[in-house]
């Protein structure tokens, strides 16, 4: 029951069977250390906290700029250096304004808007509400605009 939970919740989630043992091994360790009430739902809560962190370790060791570096210095034919100089100095200061960003926030501006995940689709992955991603998105546009006001000549 717990895997068909986790595949529906985080279909992108390819170690299903681990984090199921991880939980289990966890609710055993807490059974022996406190009475726990109602094992089900811990254990449905600690399957899905290790599944966010298995996110979270994937998002945080995926940090890189929109684009690589031999992207970025190869001019298209179709541009003169001007326009591509300041598409990628655009590029960066984007990266940066992102990564400026608190960890929730970044996490959700980076699945809705690189990622370009719908709003239900970001909830679903990091397990929270849709409003809270609409909240996290309003915040992280008003930051990022801020961010790049500031570095604006």
């Amino acid at each position: 029951m717990l895997r068909a939970w986790l595949q529906s919740r985080f279909p992108q989630l390819t170690d299903l069977d681990d984090i199921v043992q991880e939980a289990y091994a966890r609710v055993l360790a807490a059974r022996s250390r406190m009475d726990v009430r109602q094992p089900k739902a811990f254990f449905f809560a600690t399957a899905r906290n290790l599944a966010l962190d298995h996110f979270r370790r994937r998002q945080i060791a995926r940090v890189e700029p929109l684009g690589g570096i031999d992207e970025l210095s190869v001019l298209d034919e179709g541009e003169n250096v001007a326009e591509t100089v300041a598409r990628n100095q655009e590029i960066e200061l984007m990266t940066q304004a992102i990564q400026s960003l608190p960890d929730r926030c970044r996490q959700v501006m980076t699945l809705r808007h690189v990622y370009g995940l719908s709003q239900k689709a970001v909830a679903a992955q990091l397990g929270i509400s849709v409003r809270t991603v609409e909240a996290q998105v309003t915040i992280g546009i008003k930051r990022c605009t801020e961010f790049v006001r500031r570095r604006q000549p």
